[in-house]
């Protein structure tokens, strides 16, 4: 059964028992209500019944006579007089008012079960009963007592319970016909009070196959947090906002994934091309002359050097990407960043590169930091032309080394901005010289992230570039605190054109 079904059929069963319950109780209480009345009433025709009883003597003897008094007692009583073992002295009906016929007698009962000795306590040798009529299927209220000085007689009278039928006939009916009708309406009204509670539901329905058609920017609307159903609206919601999200961050994860293995595999062929055309040409050149044997060793050499420096990049990221963990030690990056600086004046003299730094300490690999600050220097000079000028500075931020490497070359298109640490991107420009594999500021952003920092990039086209990564700054071993400071780096010789 539907959930609606279920509900509506638990609450007409619930509303069932609740009307069965009254109406039993209502008809229960009138019952005894009329038939204490009636008790009442043969109470009355007792006290205004006068018997003679013959006292003293043997069964068999002449019966005794039963006396009325005019107006003494309701018409269509029955009186009878018994000895207690059973056997009848005396039994008529009354008559009144010229009536000339009565329904039929009552069928007494045949064992009073009164007490033999009277009690103290007044009444507890009186005893009422309802019976059958003799024929038919009326039913009678029988008094039975045993009088005061006669302990072997018993005096019963007996009066019709029509009336009493006849009203609890009526009261039954109407119960039936009004509970009928009243779990008619409620079993109406609940489905459609369960129809509108349900509605949330089926709103939920409905959005639950639209995103399995695809739809995935379908939500559920009006919901309402004081409700249950609209919490969990609300819930969903916000599940399917983290499911859409997924969804979204896997379609671009496999289109780079896809873009990945296309540039990887250009990025490899050149290569691999290379060394086939140079062992081809070693081949031709071994007869040739050992100048164009040295030559053609010298191109495959470059070109393997190229392929084993894209694939330990490639490693690289991998490493990273999978989370591997690090050397974890106390690093002087102010250290690292002179002496990267160091490198790159002796690779391009001619480029005018000026150093401000600070004594800055941070907890990582001190190989990779150093591959990090080789990474940017080396863009720019991928990337601008010899005569722009690199700003390398250290500074602090708070518990943040702030490292800055600015220049004002070409800068970078606006185009361009979102991508500069996706892999194998290459910003186009006149002044960049793609001499990479496009790796290198990737492997920037995934070493700066895997030391617990982040790396941005600020740049307008024609105004320069300037690389910023944020790293958390580490106390200084004890060793080095307690060293005698040195002079400050604020300052190093600028070589412009002339070796340092």
């Amino acid at each position: 059964m539907t959930l609606r079904t279920r509900l509506t059929l638990g609450l007409i069963v619930l509303a069932a028992a609740g009307l069965v319950a009254t109406d039993v109780a209502s008809y229960m209480s009138l019952r005894g209500f009329l038939v204490g009345r009636i008790d009442d009433s043969l109470d009355g025709a007792f006290h205004s019944l006068t018997t003679e009883l013959p006292v003293g003597k043997t069964e068999g003897v002449n019966p005794a006579t039963i006396t009325t008094y005019e107006g003494g007692v309701i018409p269509g009583d029955c009186v009878q007089v018994r000895q207690l073992g059973g056997q009848v002295i005396s039994s008529r009906c009354l008559k009144q008012y010229g009536q000339s016929s009565l329904p039929p007698g009552p069928s007494y009962p045949r064992r009073l079960g009164l007490p033999a000795a009277p009690s103290p306590l007044p009444g507890s040798r009186v005893r009422y009963d309802t019976v059958t009529a003799v024929r038919g299927g009326d039913h009678w209220r029988v008094r039975s007592s045993i009088e005061k000085g006669q302990p072997n007689y018993a005096l019963l009278i007996a009066t019709p319970l029509t009336g009493v039928d006849g009203t609890l006939h009526r009261l039954f009916v109407i119960e039936v016909v009004v509970t009928t009708i009243v779990l008619l309406a409620l079993g109406a009204l609940g489905l459609w009070l369960v129809g509108v509670g349900l509605r949330p539901l089926v709103a939920i329905g409905d959005t639950a196959r639209a995103i399995a058609r695809g739809d995935f920017s379908r939500r559920i609307e009006h919901t309402d947090e004081r409700t249950e159903i609209g919490r969990l609206g609300q819930l969903l919601n916000t599940m399917l906002g983290q499911i859409e999200r997924a969804f979204q961050a896997q379609e671009e994860s496999e289109l780079k994934l896809r873009r990945f293995v296309a540039d990887a595999s250009h990025e490899l062929r050149t290569p691999v091309q290379a060394i086939r055309a140079y062992a081809d040409l070693l081949a031709r050149a071994a007869a040739a002359g050992p100048d164009d044997l040295e030559r053609s060793i010298d191109g495959v050499r470059q070109a393997s050097e190229r392929m084993s420096t894209l694939v330990d990049d490639l490693f690289l990221l991998a490493h990273l990407d999978e989370g591997r963990p690090l050397a974890r030690e106390a690093v002087d990056f102010e250290e690292v960043v002179a002496e990267a600086v160091q490198v790159a004046r002796t690779l391009e003299p001619e480029r005018r590169i000026t150093v401000e730094s600070v004594p800055a300490w941070v907890v990582g690999d001190r190989s990779r930091l150093r591959q990090l600050v080789d990474n940017l220097l080396a863009n720019a000079r991928a990337h601008t032309p010899p005569s722009a000028h690199v700003d390398v500075t250290l500074t602090h931020r708070g518990p943040s080394a702030v490292l800055r490497v600015a220049d004002d070359g070409p800068g970078i298109g606006r185009n361009s901005l979102p991508h500069v640490f996706e892999r194998f991107y290459r910003a186009d420009g006149a002044h960049a010289r793609a001499v990479g594999s496009g790796l290198g500021l990737a492997i920037v952003l995934a070493l700066a992230e895997a030391h617990g920092g982040t790396a941005t990039l600020s740049s307008q086209e024609g105004s320069g570039a300037a690389f910023t990564i944020t790293l958390p700054l580490a106390p200084a071993p004890a060793a080095a605190a307690t060293a005698e400071p040195s002079a400050p780096a604020a300052t190093q010789p600028e070589p412009v054109g002339r070796k340092p």
